[in-house]
């Protein structure tokens, strides 16, 4: 059987383009024993990808000619017995291609509410990534101002909303003014502020008056420094991204003063990943899911159709051209095939 799948054709050196991937067609062999062959439907698109070719994360360092890596959500063909059902839907940390083969014991079931496409973003990594964030990292509770960073973004965006069902007041960085008046409008955002403009500092403190009790931080870089005067005594910053560096061949500098503010005001910063809260996954969904049927979360998403269409909505969403969840479909939704139902 063939397939297709995108690889990185080699190493970027500054902002990303369409001449640092190729689409290949591979041959996709029988899956060992101990793996499951899945017909991918859904595959991310998320700045982890950029920063995988930059350098190792949680994932070893992209080599030319190996496909870009990304969360899916497959169709199980074939797998192991006593693995999951031939035609189930899965998901894993596969790639951008057709077909991925996953070792079995690294795939996670889904147990669909609504939409497919929501178990890729916001009741999948995205969605986990802000719940634990902000509930478990930042500790988020009634009264405080918590501030993220790259607000509209796949993880940005429910990470404010979730912030504001625990009774935060959240305010929002984007790139845009255009961005900021959607976060306001039609997420709830209390303020929103354009890291662009030549008065950020200012509109942070007009914006802040009282200090920010937590920093969700998605973003990295220079804007860290321009927050942590802002940040409150025994305040929080939650490291979830660092997309500041991530379309560049050297690193922004960091802020010099960071290690005295954290001493000064007895600030707590916290990285971690979302696979650390496994366990509670599933627990983390149902609570997504029902605050999203209450109305009290909006799900946003950006989906495009067809596996060539990856490149460049990564290349947009670095560039800061998205809003939401970004995702790539590369086949119909199995459930309409049988039901008559998508997503």
């Amino acid at each position: 059987m063939l397939a297709t799948q995108i690889v990185m054709s080699r190493r970027p050196s500054g902002p990303l383009t369409k001449e640092h991937f190729r689409t290949e067609t591979v041959v996709v062999p029988p899956p060992p024993t101990d793996h499951v062959l899945l017909r991918n439907v859904l595959v991310s698109v998320a700045p982890a990808a950029r920063a995988v070719m930059q350098g190792p994360t949680y994932r070893p360092q992209l080599q030319p000619g190996e496909p870009v890596p990304s969360s899916v959500l497959g169709q199980v063909v074939a797998g192991p017995p006593g693995g999951p059902a031939i035609g189930s839907i899965v998901g894993a940390a596969a790639a951008w291609q057709e077909y991925s083969t996953v070792p079995a014991d690294e795939i996670w079931p889904v147990e669909r509410v609504g939409r497919l496409s929501h178990h890729l973003g916001p009741l999948g990594r995205n969605g986990l990534t802000a719940f634990f964030g902000v509930r478990d990292v930042g500790q988020v509770h009634e009264g405080q101002t918590v501030l993220v960073s790259g607000a509209a973004g796949g993880v940005g965006h429910l990470a404010g909303q979730l912030a504001r069902a625990a009774g935060a007041r959240t305010v929002g960085i984007t790139g845009s003014a255009e961005k900021g008046e959607f976060l306001q409008r039609r997420l709830g955002y209390a303020a929103a502020l354009d890291r662009r403009s030549p008065t950020f500092a200012d509109d942070l403190r007009a914006a802040c008056p009282g200090g920010v009790s937590v920093y969700f931080d998605t973003v990295g870089g220079p804007l860290l420094g321009q927050v942590l005067p802002a940040l409150t005594q025994h305040g929080r910053i939650v490291c979830c991204g660092v997309t500041a560096q991530y379309d560049s061949d050297q690193p922004p500098p960091g802020p010099p003063e960071l290690a005295v503010t954290l001493i000064a005001k007895s600030l707590r910063m916290q990285g971690f990943l979302v696979a650390d809260f496994r366990p509670r996954w599933s627990e983390a969904q149902r609570i997504l899911h029902g605050l999203e049927q209450s109305g009290a979360l909006t799900f946003i998403e950006d989906i495009r159709q067809g596996l060539d269409a990856a490149p460049a909505a990564l290349i947009e969403m670095l560039d800061g051209g998205n809003i939401g969840q970004l995702a790539v479909r590369l086949t119909p939704d199995p459930a309409e095939w049988s039901a008559g139902t998508g997503s």
